[in-house]
């Protein structure tokens, strides 16, 4: 019988895993849920005999997917997925796959949660600025970006977008002006929102460079991944524009330093909170269980990250 192996260090929201072996059980294969482990080791003795894995941030690499000597396919349910080891699945032929959309409005609203929350001075009392009016820049296009757009009319702002992948007619038909270049991107936006994934060409691309093009009352605010950011541009930055501000769903590394110098002007969450809703968690959750069952039934591959 094919086995479905959820491993979650951080477990899903009982209704989704309810869901989930809904799902599974379903469709006549085995469930097996491993939640809150400690020991990577633990997690390796439960993977050697699951045919399908589902995880959430839990890092899935050589050591892992080695140890899983029946696995066929791998889910993350979410659309991060640099928690996997795409080159090792595709070694031992394992497709890989993520959740894409599913905690896309999770993630937007975070998005507007902070801005709101710095821009009215973290409620302390005193006088803030609104949305309305702004621009808002969104560096990547895809599912969350999308989103965010929608909200971002909603506040009466207007949107611009750079994606290089992404026609431009598509951009227009949901209300967002595409800009040609990315240093047009920051010239013209007070608030710049990442949505792209690490990877070797994004890391280290938000440098000082592109950040110093932005206008007065700049404002980044980062849901994708601390590796997109130049860190050493990030704080030139904070020393040379004292008007910069730096919201992030990510800590990045030099949280100290910023921490000590540049009071008021930034918000780390205390956690990755993104997708930390009960309908993202659930629906990630039920979306990879799908994924997998069509993956055995009718071979679809739609979502498969290693091609």
């Amino acid at each position: 019988m094919t086995k479905v192996l959820v491993a979650t260090e951080k477990p899903f929201a009982s209704i989704a895993v309810k869901g989930i072996r809904q799902i599974v059980e379903k469709a006549g294969f085995e469930f097996a849920l491993f939640e809150k482990y400690t020991d990577k080791a633990d997690f390796a003795n439960a993977v050697t005999d699951a045919d399908a894995l589902i995880v959430r941030s839990d890092i899935v690499d050589s050591e892992i997917i080695q140890a899983a000597k029946q696995l066929k396919i791998v889910v993350r349910a979410g659309a991060g997925y640099d928690n996997l080891d795409l080159k090792a699945a595709s070694a031992r032929k394992i497709v890989a796959m993520n959740t894409p959309g599913q905690n896309s409005n999770a993630v937007a609203e975070l998005v507007f949660g902070m801005m709101i929350y710095h821009a009215r001075g973290c409620f302390n009392g005193k006088s803030g600025t609104e949305l309305l009016g702004k621009t808002m820049g969104l560096h990547a296009y895809g599912n969350v970006a999308k989103r965010v757009a929608s909200i971002a009319r909603g506040f009466g702002m207007k949107t611009c977008a750079f994606d290089p992948f992404i026609p431009a007619e598509a951009m227009e038909n949901d209300g967002v002006m595409p800009v040609k270049t990315l240093e047009d991107l920051y010239r013209n936006c007070q608030y710049v929102s990442l949505h792209m994934p690490a990877n070797e060409k994004t890391k280290g691309s938000v440098n000082f460079a592109l950040l110093s093009l932005m206008p007065e009352g700049a404002t980044l605010v980062n849901t994708a991944r601390k590796e997109v950011i130049d860190e050493p541009g990030l704080l030139k930055m904070f020393q040379e524009r004292k008007d910069f501000k730096y919201l992030s769903d990510i800590t990045p590394d030099c949280a100290a330093e910023i921490a000590g110098q540049f009071e008021g002007r930034y918000y780390f969450t205390p956690k990755k909170m993104g997708a930390q809703t009960a309908e993202a968690n659930i629906n990630a959750g039920i979306a990879a269980a799908k994924q997998i069952v069509n993956f055995f039934e009718n071979g679809d591959t739609t979502f498969q990250l290693n091609k």
